[in-house]
């Protein structure tokens, strides 16, 4: 096909004006309110992290950064609307490592591509779970510490009542993990979110379970659970006396729950390095890391490229975790 001289200069013409007007959004952006979109409903550890983290980007930006819960399908909702949102850095996910790395392989038929369809802009907390026992059963079992939990699990395979948030949760998952590398069976008990694992837990219905930091923790301090260990790979500044499940004789164990900004796909460049300078700079601050530790999270900071790389290799690591406890999702 041939094209006329008439086609080719005004093609030119059209390219010279787009390239400029393209790298130009970088530097007026945000001219507008930014939304934040947090794939779970209000009130659990992914929105109190993501309302500590709006305002402060409201103040650098000099623009509202909006939170928008869109819960549903495990976070695949909230996710999907972003990653089909125009690529213009005023809609961005509050992604987690249910929504970019457990899912794409927990669902059979995924709505959006973790890797394809989202440009991430950094990690900014790690979040880890933790292994708590009843207190009454702990002493019923004579379990102290995680090798003394694994020696009663072996001797008793599935007499230890495991609860968790739902099937495919991280906190399922993490529980999983751990079965897969101890050589432990016990009753995997999902429920409809962590509160009401928690009161079963509590009230001695459940053995054991493998909870958020932050929604485990008042009840560790007011000694309704015991704290047996971490399932980071560093141990908590809020529970400094607790080991991590690796330390505790599970070498090698690791199931860090983690945060961070995606955007769509084909975001200017400048704006996501932009998001990310910033992002680096507020979790960077001393008060930000007590106020989060004290929460039970763990600030973190990533380039784009690790950060991109870290995503990638957490698809493979829960991928196999998901195939090994044959999870479903909820229905």
């Amino acid at each position: 096909m041939r094209i006329s001289p008439r086609a080719a200069a005004l093609a030119l013409c059209l390219g010279a004006f787009a390239a400029p007007a393209f790298a130009q959004v970088g530097a007026t952006w945000p001219n507008k309110p930014v939304r934040i979109v947090v794939p779970f409903a209000p009130g659990g550890t992914t929105d109190i992290l993501a309302r500590a983290l709006a305002p402060e980007l409201g103040k650098a930006f000099g623009q509202t950064f909006i939170i928008e819960n869109k819960p549903g399908a495990g976070g695949n909702t909230g996710a999907d609307l972003v990653a089909k949102s125009p690529p213009d850095g005023y809609t961005l996910l509050m992604g987690t490592v249910g929504t970019q790395a457990i899912n794409p392989a927990l669902y059979p038929k995924m709505p959006y591509d973790a890797v394809k369809d989202f440009m991430p802009i950094t990690l900014f907390a790690g979040v880890p779970n933790v292994l708590v026992i009843n207190p009454a059963k702990a002493a019923a079992y004579k379990v102290t510490d995680v090798k003394s939990l694994i020696a009663y699990a072996k001797a008793n395979p599935g007499k230890l009542n495991m609860a968790s948030s739902g099937n495919g949760t991280s906190i399922h998952l993490s529980g999983e993990l751990f079965k897969s590398m101890t050589g432990t069976y016990m009753l995997h008990f999902p429920y409809r979110g962590s509160g009401p694992a928690l009161l079963d837990l509590i009230g001695g219905t459940m053995d054991v379970m493998f909870d958020n930091l932050p929604s485990a923790l008042p009840q560790i301090k007011a000694g309704k659970l015991t704290a047996l260990a971490v399932t980071s790979s560093e141990r908590s500044a809020a529970l400094p006396d607790v080991p991590t499940i690796a330390e505790a004789g599970v070498p090698g164990y690791e199931a860090t729950i983690w945060l961070g900004l995606m955007a769509p796909k084909a975001t200017p460049p400048a704006v996501v390095e932009r998001l990310n300078a910033e992002v680096s700079r507020i979790v960077g601050a001393p008060e930000t890391a007590k106020a989060w530790n004290a929460q039970g999270a763990m600030p973190m900071v990533m380039s784009v490229a690790d950060f991109t790389r870290y995503v990638q290799g957490d698809i493979a690591k829960w991928a196999n975790i998901v195939k090994i406890s044959g999870a479903k999702p909820e229905q």
